[in-house]
């Protein structure tokens, strides 16, 4: 099989031939289809995040994430063969042959967190495909256990990927202001998230959204994916275009970015009794000011992907209301540095995503 790997962090992946790994006990061996590029490959790749205030970036090496690594967490791939302890009953309405979206936010699957159904939030032992263990950026990748591979049931490999990540992180971040979605939300980020976030939004019988991102490119994009209005984050004015745009009190804001900007912006632009949920990983510190978190009672909120059901629910969700995918753009594997260098100038619409 063939993988590209980090070798080490902030230099260019390593091309690396091996053999195909046979499945053992439960797992899973998947011929890959597609791997989407996520945001948070470039975290990974240059190995750690910015907290700002001066503070020591948050090493990735010290939340355990070891290399050599293959990235690629926004999965999807042929069933190829079970390990030999998988049963029927495991098996589900799986077989091989069939095209499956892998699960990736593992955790240790033994603590009360994980037996509740919550792995993407385990903190004993996370081992989330693609950031702990070897993930889709190659040919073949093995899967620990067949509860972790939904049928697509015919949806299309390469659109169906980024449910993975930015489809379930934005449902589940969306499914925490349900309570709001009688009014404009804002959406701070057009990339494939807000994009993601704006066809959810709609499907989930919300409103609708207004989207902030410095990009023009990226603003076009989100009207043509249905935002009711967008505003440059840049603008001098942009508070003040927010509330006219909203045309009534602002009570949740999504933040796909994540940075001390937005987190202001967003923070500013709430009416009393409003949610901040905070979704990127941008880095840097919070500049808001504390005593307007009481008075104004504010709810800032972190969501942090989301759990194997509603990445179930989510797929039910775009059969059952048709769901148009986002913008993608289909790469080879052997471009994998190619890809990540793209998102990382900020020069790709929508998602990149690997197909070998």
């Amino acid at each position: 099989m063939k993988s590209f790997q980090v070798a080490e962090f902030n230099a260019p992946l390593k091309e690396v031939d091996q053999e195909t790994p046979q499945p053992t006990g439960t797992q899973v061996l998947i011929k890959v289809k597609a791997a989407g590029v996520c945001h948070s490959d470039l975290h990974i790749w240059e190995g750690g995040y910015d907290l700002g205030h001066g503070r020591k970036p948050l090493s990735l090496k010290d939340r355990g994430v070891s290399l050599p690594r293959t990235m690629g967490h926004e999965t999807v791939g042929e069933v190829v063969a079970f390990g030999p302890e998988v049963t029927a009953a495991d098996k589900a309405d799986l077989n091989v042959g069939d095209t499956a979206l892998v699960y990736p936010w593992l955790g240790c699957g033994k603590c009360p967190t994980c037996v509740g159904g919550d792995e993407n939030m385990c903190v004993v032992k996370p081992n989330s495909l693609g950031v702990y263990c070897d993930g889709g950026y190659a040919d073949h990748m093995t899967v620990p256990n067949p509860k972790y591979l939904l049928n697509l049931k015919g949806l299309d490999p390469v659109t169906a990927a980024p449910y993975a990540c930015s489809g379930v992180t934005t449902y589940s971040a969306l499914k925490k202001v349900e309570s709001a979605f009688n009014s404009p939300i804002v959406i701070f980020g057009a990339g494939g998230l807000g994009l993601m976030a704006l066809s959810l939004l709609k499907a989930m019988g919300g409103k609708g959204a207004i989207v902030v991102d410095i990009d023009a490119r990226k603003r076009e994009a989100a009207e043509a994916a249905g935002a009711l209005a967008t505003v440059d984050g840049k603008a001098p004015d942009a508070l003040e275009q927010l509330a006219k745009k909203a045309g009534e009190p602002i009570r949740a804001v999504i933040d796909l970015v994540g940075n001390a900007q937005t987190t202001q912006l967003g923070f500013d632009c709430l009416t009393k009794g409003g949610k901040l949920v905070i979704v990127g990983l941008f880095g840097g510190g919070a500049t808001f000011a504390l005593p307007l978190i009481p008075i104004k009672a504010i709810t800032i909120q972190g969501s942090y992907v989301g759990n194997l059901r509603e990445t179930a629910e989510l797929l039910e969700l775009v059969r059952n209301k048709m769901i148009a995918p986002i913008p993608v753009t289909t790469m080879p594997l052997a471009k994998a540095n190619e890809a990540l260098t793209d998102l990382q100038k900020g020069k790709l619409v929508g998602r990149a995503v690997l197909t070998p």
